[in-house]
C-alpha cells in the first residue's frame, strides 16, 4: 500500500500564492507518475499537473505559466507551487501517485486539501 499525506492548502487572496506538498510512504516502487488533481463543487475531478518518473511534466491549460510541479526524490515528496491564483482555482486538491507494473496500474490518492481563493 501507499500512503499520501498532503499539506499546504488554505485561504489566499486573488493574485496570491500557495505551495502544496505531498509526502509518500509505503510501497513506493514502480512509480509511473505523480500529480495533483482538483475538484470544485459540482464539477468532475480534473488533472492540474503531473510529473513522470523520467521528469517530463504536464499541466492543464488553465494553470500553465502559473503553477509549477516539482519533486524531491530523496524525501518522496512532490510539490505544487501555485502563483497568481484566481478564484476559479478554488477546489479540493488531491495528490496522486500512479504505479505501473507488467500492464497493471494502481492509483493512490491523498485525503485532499482545500484551496480557497477569495478576497
Amino acid at each position: 500500500q501507499v500512503q499520501l499525506v498532503e499539506s499546504g492548502g488554505g485561504l489566499v487572496q486573488p493574485g496570491g500564492s500557495l505551495r502544496l506538498s505531498c509526502s509518500a510512504s509505503g510501497s513506493i516502487f514502480s512509480i509511473y507518475a505523480r500529480g495533483w488533481y482538483r475538484q470544485a463543487p459540482g464539477k468532475q475531478r480534473e488533472l492540474v499537473a503531473s510529473i513522470l518518473t523520467g521528469g517530463s511534466t504536464n499541466y492543464a491549460d488553465s494553470v500553465k505559466g502559473r503553477f509549477t510541479i516539482s519533486r524531491d526524490n530523496a524525501n518522496n515528496t512532490v510539490s505544487l507551487q501555485m502563483d497568481s491564483l484566481k478564484p476559479e482555482d478554488t477546489a479540493v486538491y488531491y495528490c496522486n501517485l500512479q504505479r505501473r507494473l507488467r500492464g497493471a496500474v494502481w492509483d493512490y490518492w491523498g485525503q485532499g486539501t482545500q484551496v480557497t481563493v477569495s478576497s
